[in-house]
């Protein structure tokens, strides 16, 4: 049977998040890619350049442009008949629409899963990271977002067909008031391959610019945070990183006055390799730190900052 894989983009190019959900629902079996938005061609485009895919399913609608969760379920429905599953990347598109397309078709969601063990097997992360769930599904309909940190992209291979599809929406149950987006010229926090974060050691807000940001700028990295330092009002929401902010699994990670609790080890444990700043020996994030240096991360910063 064939897995229905829901695109996520911004009806212009294609999300990265896209090609590494491939590769965990290729291990499933073949691969149609659906893409719902509003003059979404040349993603369209895009998606059928991704190795391995059967085809790629256009639905283009006005009320698809800002892909809302109330319109975008009802074509996952309506498009996934006679698919084996389902699969969208756990972002906050994947996570908003995929559990109305589970209610809808009463069966379990599987969420954030890690590894695929085969049509019907997945492996998932539970209790903040710190157990693994191996899940076997016998719903006819299996229903899964994919952590896609855990996953390479796929490659480009040769063009497959695209089909256009005609939609019919029930629409009014809700609209699009505005967007408010973060600008920043630093790498996008979830994909970046190097990032730095502070926590509530740094102490301010002003801290984090005199500290943090001349190291990111150096490095060309993303910033990350801590919930307690965002939570202080050091950091932005956006750059949260935890089991309640964003998963991130760069090259490089550097954590800058971080204790290590168990939801921001969530959050960045699958890292390449793992640098920890703390003045503290028994700091918890030693325990996964690959290079750990116990210094004042005040003295220690502007140190490298200057070397590098």
């Amino acid at each position: 049977m064939t897995t229905l894989l829901m695109a996520e983009h911004d009806n212009q190019t294609l999300s990265e998040h896209t090609a590494k959900a491939l590769t965990a629902a290729q291990k499933m079996g073949p691969v149609d890619i659906l893409v719902m938005g509003d003059q979404c061609e040349s993603v369209a485009e895009q998606a059928c350049l991704l190795q391995g895919v059967g085809k790629v399913l256009v639905a283009q609608h006005p009320d698809l442009a800002h892909q809302l969760a109330e319109t975008t379920a009802q074509v996952l429905l309506a498009c996934g008949q006679g698919y084996s599953a389902i699969v969208a990347a756990a972002t906050t598109t994947g996570k908003n629409t995929l559990p109305r397309v589970a209610a809808k078709l009463d069966v379990m969601q599987i969420s954030e899963v890690i590894e695929v063990l085969g049509s019907d097997t997945f492996k998932r992360p539970i209790f903040a990271g710190n157990g693994i769930q191996t899940v076997t599904s016998n719903d006819t309909v299996k229903v899964l977002t994919v952590r896609t940190s855990n996953f390479e992209a796929a490659g480009k291979g040769a063009a497959c067909p695209i089909e256009h599809l005609s939609v019919t929406l029930e629409t009014g149950h809700s609209a699009h008031l505005s967007d408010q987006l973060s600008e920043s010229d630093r790498p996008e926090l979830s994909s970046a391959k190097k990032v730095i974060s502070g926590g509530r050691a740094l102490g301010s807000a002003e801290n984090f610019q005199t500290f943090i940001l001349p190291v990111a700028d150096k490095l060309g990295s993303a910033v990350g945070a801590s919930r307690a330092a965002v939570d202080s009002g050091f950091a932005p929401n956006d750059w949260q990183v935890g089991q309640t902010g964003k998963v991130v699994s760069p090259d490089l990670y550097i954590a800058c006055g971080i204790s290590g609790a168990i939801q921001h080890l969530a959050g960045m444990k699958d890292s390449k390799v793992i640098v920890a700043i703390n003045n503290d020996d028994d700091a918890p994030i030693f325990q996964v730190a690959d290079y750990r240096l116990q210094e004042d991360l005040f003295k220690a910063l502007p140190e490298l900052s200057a070397k590098l």
